[in-house]
């Protein structure tokens, strides 16, 4: 079940399965409603077709075709030989333990996270392409500074340009791994939640009643994707607490739903900016952006500038333990953005670009 794609029934199944688990439940039921989660790799090792794995023509069976900007006749193409693919590794990797259609189902699977990626991972590579675009790590052009002070216009951080794009940066480089890493992750999150020696406690946590409890293998993997970006980028600006059962994100439930909420922030984000040219082609819409930004790119820089000063200011708390520069308080701050998009200069390009809301749709 995707935790991203069904969100309410996903977490009233883990919380209805994380109390089966309690033994007296369990002795009631009188079986364990909880087993290992079936993965491809699982599924082929004891199958003994690991070998599917380094076929040379995996990539092509399961890569995610582009449509955008290419002709139709190339899509077209592509699409009959990622079909060609799969049914030739259909045929190679069946046995008497394997059949075509098991073949098939962890092909579609792997297909489904490169989807995933698409869709979730690539809008943060796109904002982070603008950052570098658009500003200069080290010194401030004209207009263009990041510079923030903390009392002024919400911030409670106080950056010089440098420092606030160094940080900009790290914040996004964190959750372009962390969205890489999602499906892991989740694996990781159904572990710690339904393991029968992780109890939770009920708690008030100032966002109402909460299973408070420890997700060790999530905590592990977070830390190993932090260290992981640490290194790259040669440091660390801000905290680095990673807040996990305690009252910021009570549980592994918790933080999954937190994560995945970046796509849903940024792709809307990246669509407008993309939409912006076109958008722009009416002779009317145009008249409008110049009027108020003085050009097209002015707009996208206006858009841009703010976002990552403002969404990246430490704002959304009361304090700096619940905002501020921790790991979970970068996000805290661009949701107190989005949630004061309507007020913005830009509010009405996103609305004619077709935005509804950051959990909605384009339409």
């Amino acid at each position: 079940m995707n935790p991203e794609k069904m969100r309410d029934t996903y977490g009233k199944l883990m919380y209805m399965l994380m109390d089966a688990s309690e033994p007296e439940i369990q002795e009631l039921l009188e079986f364990n409603c909880i087993r290992p989660l079936r993965t491809v790799y699982t599924l082929l090792e004891g199958a003994g077709a690991l070998a599917l794995l380094d076929d040379p023509l995996l990539d092509c069976a399961t890569a995610e075709i582009h449509a955008s900007g290419v002709p139709r006749h190339e899509v077209q193409r592509r699409i009959k030989a990622k079909e060609r693919a799969r049914e030739v590794l259909a045929r190679r990797h069946r046995s008497a333990t394997l059949s075509e259609d098991d073949v098939l189902r962890c092909l579609y699977s792997i297909s489904d996270n490169n989807t995933y990626l698409l869709f979730n991972r690539d809008p943060v590579d796109k904002m982070i392409g603008y950052l570098e675009a658009h500003f200069s790590p080290k010194k401030a052009e004209p207009g263009a500074s990041l510079a923030i002070q903390g009392g002024s216009q919400g911030a409670r951080l106080t950056h010089s340009h440098e420092r606030q794009y160094t940080y900009v940066l790290q914040s996004l480089t964190l959750w372009r791994e962390i969205s890489h890493e999602m499906f892991k992750l989740w694996y990781m999150a159904d572990a710690d939640m339904l393991h029968p020696s992780n109890y939770y406690r009920l708690q008030n946590t100032g966002q109402g009643l909460q299973r408070v409890q420890a997700a060790p293998g999530v905590g592990r993997a977070m830390h190993a994707i932090l260290a992981r970006c640490q290194r790259r980028l040669g440091g660390w600006v801000g905290s680095s607490v990673v807040h996990l059962g305690d009252h910021n994100v009570p549980n592994a439930l918790l933080f999954i739903d937190k994560y995945t909420q970046v796509p849903r922030i940024l792709g809307p984000l990246v669509l407008v900016l993309e939409a912006l040219p076109t958008l722009c082609r009416d002779r009317a819409v145009r008249a409008y952006v110049e009027a108020v930004h003085g050009s097209v790119a002015g707009c996208r820089g206006a858009v841009l500038l703010d976002f990552f000063r403002h969404a990246f200011d430490g704002s959304g708390a009361d304090n700096f333990f619940d905002a501020g520069s921790c790991i979970d308080g970068r996000l805290t701050s661009a949701w107190n953005w989005c949630s004061k998009l309507e007020k913005k200069e830009y509010a009405h390009v996103f609305a004619l670009a077709g935005f509804t809301s950051f959990d909605g749709d384009f339409k």
